[in-house]
Parts: C-alpha cells; structure tokens; sequence
C-alpha cells in the first residue's frame, strides 16, 4: 500500500489498551512471565523440531555405505523435508490464524515425532524418503504459528529480537542433531540414533494444548459498509489474504532475500560434516564438533544480528534491512574465500565460523518486517508465506544442489560456489528497504510503529 486509504481504518476506542499511541498499545496481553515461559516451551519444541530434521546429516556415511547413496539422494533426503514444509506452511497458517495457534503447534509437533520415529523402522531409501517428507509436513505450519503465537505475547518493539531468538532454535538443533548425531551414530546406529529424540518432541507438543494465547489487537480495514464493524470481524477470503501477502514490495523483496540467504545457510548446515571427513580425513565425531562450533555461530548470530537490526531499525526503519544486506555481501566474501582461496587449516576455520555467523543476519528481520506490513490479522499466514518461499526456494535447494554439484564438480568445488548466492540475497533485501518505510508507515493500523521515525 503505498498511500494511506481513504477510508480510514476501524480503530479501538481512543484511551483502550489495544489504541495506536496510547499508553498501553505497547504492552503484551499477558504477564511478562508467562509470555517467557510460552517462548520457552516453543524454544524447546523447535529445537527438537530441527534436530529430528538435521540429525539424518550425521548418518551419511553410513547411509552411503549401506545402502550405495549418490550425494545426491542423500541431499535429498535433507532438502524433501523443505519442499513439504513449504507445500504444507501456506493451508496450515491459514488453519492455524482461523482456529488456534497454540492446538495448530500441539497436532504439527505430534505429527512430526511420530514420522520421526517412523525413519527408524524403514527397510529402504524410498520408506526413508518418505518418512522424511512426513517430517517436513508436520514441521510445516510451526514456524508460522509459533512467530504469530510469539507476536501475540509480546510488544511490537520486540518483534525481530524475539522472532530471531526463536528462529536461534532451529540452528542450536542443527548442532545437536550433527553433534550428538556424531557421537551415537558409531555406538548406536544410524537407527537408533534417528529414533532417540522423537519422545521428548511429542510431549512437547502435547503440552502447547495448555497454552492461552495472547490478544492483538486486529483492526481490518474499514470501508463505507463496514465503517462500524468490530475489532474481531470476520477474517479474510483466502483470495484477498494471497492477494495481501503480494501486495507489499517490501514483504516480496523481504521473502527472496531470505530464501536466497538461506540456500547458504543449509548448504553449511548440511554438507560441513561430510566435507570436514573428506578433505581433512577428519573423523565423524570430529566433524560433528567442529560443524558444531559453525552451527552455534549461527545461532548467536541469528539472535545478535537480529537484536542489532532492531536497534538500527530504531534509529532510521530500512536500516532493519540494509544491516542484513550489507552483512549478506560479507559473508560471501567470508565463505568464498574460505572454500575457494585459504587452503585447509586453523584460518580457514575461523572463516567458515565468521561467514555461518554472518549469513543468518536476515533471519529475524525478514518474517519481523513481514509482519510489520501485512494485515495484523493474517500474521501467521504471512509467515506461512515466508516459510514456503524460504523452503522452497532456500532451504531445499541448498542441500540438493550441492549434493549435484559435488558429484559433478567435487565437494569442495561445490561450497566454495554456493556462497553466490548472498550477492542475490543483499541485492533483494536492499530492494525492500527502499520500500519499507513507506510501507510501515501506512500499515493496517493506520498507525506509525516508533521504528518507523526517520
């Protein structure tokens, strides 16, 4: 939207809590406390989420073995999880805005565990496959609800911190999947080791039916029909919510960006370990701590890089997607020369671990600016959004491109050209900032978020 509708928009009444500029706009729904603790349960439930997704990378080489595995199949085997993740985010966001998000997270993450434990008893690579691609189906509708879920508890000031420090779970399960993975491949089978972390994921899960949800506030926009119609009016036609999600510049660059830096960041994720065995003759148990140490950079850059973008934004609002961008065009420098110029050693080290901190500075920004631009009432489905084009587009391709690349180029050669992919990603994040202002400033509300104040 670029100029403010005509019609202005239904408001609460001046002087309620949910008011734009009154006292209370900026304060959650419920305690501080119980705001935590629910980030907390969420925190813990990605977490599990991610390592029953990443674990599968430690059982590579036995998978290779066993079963004669082009790297090919075995980067699919990481990246179907993404392709059903992004064809299930979209529908499950729309459920999970229109009924509960809090019940929507307790079904995904029983689903989820149950195919997890499933990858334990499969006979070939096809049942793998499958069960894999369950995995991705019940993972896909929880980031959506989990980031509108953490918007509705928490004030909008706190927006990209709270939603990075969320996504850092994804990347501290990857840890745990590739570093634990490492340790009890060798002593408990690649089996076993696939099975052990679906329990706690499912009691989790079973624990969100529990959680209150908190209350935000939504303000449809008026027109002469409906100039009195409440706060909670009914939701939006799924055609008119696709329509919103694409209406916004911003929120469009914002989605490619991020996909584009997530090629990178998966392609790490995924293939680190088996390059560390294979020109370092590193063994799987040292891999997995050394991927480890890229992994837990990440995650802290996920959630420093998130809070620094939120203090940028508040000095001047595209500054929130400059930062990422410019540190986008860092890391593949970081990365470039770490895979392609800096032969094997203690310096290469240190830049593998510099670029994985640098390339998840768009992790918390991107859904935080989405949501800043959309219709407050289709949060989760525009997170949905960003989920499908991210795994799409981004997490899938990495892990699978790069297995082609390998068999066709080698492993190294592979790495050290998927870095490219950040200048695509700061180029498009740079094209949402020269939008999002504008933007912010006209959003559903009709308000001016203090982020946005130049």
């Amino acid at each position: 939207m670029d100029s403010p509708s005509p019609h202005p928009a239904v408001l609460p009444a001046p002087g309620s809590p949910d008011a734009p500029g009154s006292p209370g706009s900026e304060k959650p729904p419920v305690s501080r406390r119980y705001a935590w603790t629910v980030f907390a349960l969420a925190f813990a439930l990605m977490l599990t989420d991610f390592v029953d997704r990443q674990i599968i990378v430690a059982t590579f080489p036995l998978l290779k073995e066993e079963w004669g595995l082009s790297d090919t199949r075995l980067g699919a085997l990481v990246s179907v999880v993404s392709v059903t993740v992004a064809l299930g985010a979209l529908p499950f966001a729309l459920v999970a805005d229109r009924w509960s998000r809090a019940k929507s997270i307790a079904v995904m993450g029983t689903v989820w565990s149950l195919a997890a434990m499933a990858c334990a008893v499969v006979g070939n690579y096809a049942q793998l496959l499958a069960a894999r691609a369950a995995i991705g189906l019940g993972e896909a509708g929880y980031g959506p609800a989990g980031g509108a879920l953490m918007a509705g508890l928490f004030p909008q000031r706190l927006r990209a911190t709270v939603v990075g420090a969320l996504q850092a779970a994804g990347p501290l399960g990857v840890v745990l999947g590739v570093f634990l993975g490492g340790l009890m491949v060798p002593s408990l089978g690649w089996r076993m080791t696939l099975a052990v972390f679906a329990a706690p994921g499912l009691l989790l899960a079973l624990l969100f039916l529990k959680v209150r949800e908190g209350r935000e506030g939504r303000t449809p926009v008026a027109s002469p029909a409906d100039a009195a119609a409440p706060a909670d009016a009914a939701p939006i036609r799924t055609r008119g919510a696709l329509a919103e999600l694409f209406r916004s510049r911003t929120a469009v660059a914002s989605y490619l960006g991020g996909a584009m830096q997530l090629v990178v960041l998966s392609t790490l994720y995924a293939w680190l370990p088996s390059y560390l065995t294979r020109t370092h003759d590193y063994t799987s148990a040292k891999a997995g701590a050394v991927s480890a140490a890229a992994v837990v950079a990440s995650a802290v850059g996920t959630v420093v890089l998130g809070y620094a973008a939120d203090r940028a934004g508040a000095a001047r609002a595209r500054r929130k997607l400059t930062l990422p961008a410019g540190l986008a065009l860092l890391a593949l420098v970081l990365l470039t020369s770490a895979f392609a110029w800096v032969p094997a050693g203690p310096v290469q080290l240190v830049l593998i671990v510099a670029g994985a901190f640098t390339v998840t500075a768009a992790v918390g920004p991107v859904p935080a600016v989405v949501m800043d631009v959309v219709d407050p009432k289709l949060r989760a489905t525009a997170l949905g959004m960003v989920t499908l084009i991210q795994n799409l587009f981004g997490l899938a391709v990495g892990p699978l491109l790069t297995g082609w690349l390998s068999d066709t180029l080698g492993i190294a050669a592979a790495l050290a050209l998927m870095p490219l992919f950040c200048a695509g990603a700061a180029a498009a994040l740079w094209t949402a900032s020269r939008s999002y202002e504008r933007e912010l400033r006209t959003d559903a509300d009709g308000a001016t978020p203090q982020s946005a104040a130049l």
